[in-house]
């Protein structure tokens, strides 16, 4: 398949479709945060759920952050650019399953999220693995300054995702969602607070 030659416009086209996406994922995740705060006894607000929409919002924002790296791609392919597309629309698919269009058949949040947990967790342990693969598509000699603790956080969380697929523990969920946002505050503070 014929790729795309480097020219500063092709990656400004992939970026803008990767932006509507993503825009559409922190809106959910706004909508969300804002409709419980309308009717927060309505809804009966549940930490493990705030917590992962927190991280959410977090993981979006700096998704979007992250992904100026693709610029340094010199020769883009259609494969390529669906990888990218991919991995974006899996965020827009975890915000959705955070946040339902109704709530009318579960009694709180709390039920809601429980019986899609393992949807949840799922898309969540896809989004760390997936982004093993979109750091080593910018080249290995970046997936390499990263340092090793890269690779050990993203299988660690994902495996942690995928344990909590099965685990009904409010405990271990709580624990789970804290480890989590800690890692990617760390992560953000410690690699990515300038944008190159």
């Amino acid at each position: 398949m014929e790729a795309i030659t480097p020219d500063p416009n092709t990656f400004f086209h992939v970026r803008v479709f990767i932006g509507i996406i993503t825009g559409l994922s922190v809106a959910r995740v706004l909508n969300g945060l804002a409709f419980l705060v309308q009717h927060p006894r309505r809804e009966h607000v549940y930490s493990v759920h705030i917590g992962w929409a927190l991280f959410l919002l977090l993981a979006v924002m700096h998704f979007w952050w992250f992904e100026i790296g693709l610029a340094k791609i010199e020769r883009w392919t259609f494969e390529l650019y669906f990888f990218v597309i991919f991995y974006a629309a899996l965020f827009f698919f975890t915000c959705a399953v955070l946040f339902p269009d109704k709530m009318s058949e579960y009694p709180n949040y709390r039920d809601y999220f429980h019986t899609r947990q393992k949807w949840f967790y799922g898309l969540l342990a896809s989004l760390f693995i997936v982004d093993l693969a979109d750091t080593a598509f910018k080249g290995m000699e970046h997936f390499r300054s990263l340092g090793l603790f890269y690779p050990m956080r993203q299988i660690g969380l994902s495996v942690l995702a995928l344990i909590a697929m099965w685990i009904r523990n409010y405990r271990y969920h709580v624990a789970f969602v804290v480890v989590a946002l800690i890692a990617e505050i760390v992560w953000i503070l410690n690699q990515f607070e300038v944008l190159n």
